[in-house]
């Protein structure tokens, strides 16, 4: 089968990125030829298997002179945010990637095309390839920028619904495509996440049994709507010392001022807070073995990939009871150690009312200190997840 993946932002940074690229690799290995299509800068590096063909659409040159767009307000990497679009900008990021869209689909003839994102550029593949099979995955951040933007929303609505599959996270995500987009609801299918297996196990035992200190990680943007400051402010209350409790952060700044503020914060807390910088998936494997707790205080995420990395090297989990992510670990994961934390009253999608965190830190505070207490955990069986199962299901609708 040939196949042509899609997306408007770098395929090797953020949860979306990574998320594309391990479906690709997977459909390799099951020998399907692929080719991919990305808004990247020209020193990017670009880690996909040999045999697949690599379309890139270069921002900050003289037809496309902006920072890439990203679908996250805060990128970790510089971006252009959709809402400052201009008219202007929108039909420079619209000729530069037809032209590139094109030329990949002129070569590769794909029997379908997979997009990133139900968002602007998977609305303008559906309208410049209409004899095609277009598919869209869902990644949270498209429906936050629906709910929040106005940006082409009646031309991006209009095209999404004209997709021929659209593919959810999980079940709560699912509905809320429904309600964002009016699609058809046979149109939209449940595929989950995978992980990287071969990346991602148990090395061992954890570096607390030998020096008894007990270590937690966070992967992801080190930003406020990530939860980080809250984090902080949750840790200050712990009553650990550093030789008692190490707090590792892996992930790069959502933007400068709040990393500052943030590291600024970490200061107060009377455990060990590290912070180290954006990481490889096997410098990450490594912190999660080196951890006996994994944290991902985020207010608004669709089906972290980082929890089921951290689960598979034997961490437990502490995380907030984002919309439909309890019932999709229960059914996938069953028996994983994973304590929730209930979110703040929130508005605008992903940001929580002020007045609420003190409380929301609090009960943030309670849980780690009880995972803290609670000493070792038992193993999650994460062998139900694996990219091969969603590229099966993505091949088959496609044949």
């Amino acid at each position: 089968m040939k196949i042509l993946s899609v997306t408007a932002q770098k395929p090797n940074s953020t949860g979306s990125g990574i998320y594309l690229t391990e479906l690709v690799k997977a459909m390799d290995e099951e020998g399907h030829e692929q080719a991919v299509v990305a808004g990247i800068n020209r020193e990017d590096a670009i880690e996909l298997p040999d045999r697949v063909g690599f379309y890139p659409v270069y921002f900050e040159q003289e037809d496309l002179p902006y920072p890439i767009v990203g679908m996250s307000d805060e990128m970790p990497y510089v971006s252009t945010r959709y809402c400052d679009l201009t008219p202007e900008m929108t039909e420079q990021f619209k000729n530069a990637f037809v032209n590139v869209l094109k030329k990949a689909v002129e070569e590769l003839n794909p029997d379908v095309i997979l997009c990133h994102h139900l968002y602007l550029l998977t609305a303008i593949v559906r309208e410049h390839f209409p004899g095609r099979r277009v598919y869209g995955f869902c990644h949270n951040t498209d429906l936050r920028q629906m709910q929040k933007n106005s940006l082409e929303t009646e031309y991006i609505r209009t095209q999404i619904c004209a997709l021929d599959r659209v593919y959810a996270l999980q079940q709560a995500q699912k509905v809320k495509i429904l309600e964002i987009y009016g699609l058809d609801p046979a149109k939209v299918q449940v595929v989950g996440t995978g992980y990287n297996s071969e990346v991602f196990w148990t090395d061992g035992p954890k570096k607390s049994s030998l020096d008894g200190k007990i270590r937690i990680a966070y992967a992801g943007k080190i930003a406020g709507k990530k939860g980080v400051m809250s984090l902080m402010r949750a840790l200050r209350q712990l009553p650990y010392r550093e030789e008692e409790l190490e707090v590792l952060l892996a992930g790069g700044a959502g933007n400068q001022k709040e990393y500052q503020e943030i590291v600024e914060l970490s200061k107060l807390c009377a455990c060990k807070v590290k912070f180290l910088g954006k990481l490889t998936q096997p410098e990450l494997a490594k912190v999660y073995n080196a951890c006996d707790i994994f944290v991902l205080p985020s207010f608004f995420e669709g089906l972290p990939l980082t929890v089921i990395e951290a689960l598979a090297c034997g961490d437990r989990v502490v995380m907030t009871e984002l919309p439909g992510i309890r019932e999709w670990m229960k059914e996938t994961v069953p028996g994983a150690d994973i304590r929730y934390v209930r979110l703040p009253e929130m508005r605008n999608a992903d940001e929580p009312v002020l007045e609420e965190l003190p409380a929301f830190e609090q009960r943030l505070k309670d849980v780690l200190e009880e995972c803290i207490e609670a000493g070792e955990t038992k193993s999650a069986d994460v062998s139900n997840i694996s990219w091969k199962t969603i590229a099966c299901e993505v091949v088959r609708e496609g044949i």
